[in-house]
């Protein structure tokens, strides 16, 4: 992750939550009161959120000391403890609930993938995202994504070419939307064409696209289909596949399934945050 980029968007969280001050603890608690916190986990998943519990803590105060007892991508069975922050109790207050809420959302979200590659089970095919992403929130949620074994999908329309149906629409053709693109744009830039029908696989063919999509197809389907993509064409498979149905796409012969319910459905996982008293440090 962007360093950078992920102190800037916790700050922005901090601001939303803390406002210009956290009545309660600032009421309560002096700067100089000190003690610990523990993340649990109440349920068993995939962890993810290292750097957002460092980097949170720490803009809040920098000499918060932070115990990790699992790396990203780790599972964790419940009753565990993922880690123990000590320091000022009135930054551990502040910070608990913003970075348990990215913490959880990020574990789901690797929980999820994880399950989806080991539910595929295949060498051949690689399982990876949308960007059907929280706003806001999209590096975060493509990084548990890597972290549950998972691969990215573009991470914005600034960076890959993605000829949908709407742009073939408008465009007049597939053979044209290709065109006009590659009049325009470098030789580091893909082109990836969704498809419907066979007879626009064999125009997306014909144009010379990098990626080849089958959009909402069934594996027999797409089986019949890929036969007439040449091998220097990466091929992908999208739309209506769910974790019921994704052990059926196994030998499809893609080399790409892209997920959107891995970020838009994905469950925040079960981790809860307990003050640490004497005798349970």
């Amino acid at each position: 992750m962007n360093t950078l980029k992920l102190r800037s968007l916790i700050e922005q969280f901090f601001i939303e939550d803390i406002g210009e001050q956290d009545v309660t603890t600032d009421l309560i608690f002096s700067n100089q009161t000190k003690g610990q916190i523990v993340f649990i986990a109440k349920e068993d998943g995939v962890f993810c959120g290292e750097e957002i519990i460092k980097t949170g803590f720490h803009l809040l105060n920098s000499q918060i000391d932070i115990d990790l007892f699992v790396k990203d991508g780790c599972r964790f069975e419940i009753g565990q403890r993922l880690a123990v922050v000590s320091g000022e109790v009135s930054a551990l207050l502040k910070g608990e609930r913003v970075i348990l809420n990215l913490v959880q959302r990020m574990s789901g979200i690797a929980a999820l993938t994880k399950k989806a590659v080991e539910t595929l089970n295949s060498s051949s095919t690689r399982i990876c995202d949308t960007r059907k992403t929280t706003p806001g929130l999209r590096m975060l949620e493509k990084y548990a994504v890597r972290c549950g074994g998972g691969y990215n999908h573009r991470y914005g329309l600034y960076d890959g070419v993605m000829i949908k149906d709407n742009h073939i629409s408008f465009a007049g053709s597939i053979k044209r939307a290709v065109e006009l693109v590659r009049e325009k744009t470098g030789h580091m830039v893909k082109i990836e064409v969704e498809t419907e029908t066979k007879e626009q696989v064999i125009e997306a063919v014909e144009a010379g696209a990098d990626v080849i999509m089958f959009d909402n197809r069934t594996p027999d389907e797409i089986k019949e289909l890929i036969k007439l993509v040449p091998d220097t064409i990466i091929t992908e498979a999208s739309g209506g596949i769910q974790l019921a149905n994704l052990a059926d796409y196994r030998d499809s012969g893609v080399h790409y399934i892209s997920l959107g319910f891995l970020t838009h459905s994905y469950k925040a996982l079960d981790i809860s945050v307990k003050v640490l008293l004497g005798e349970e440090q």
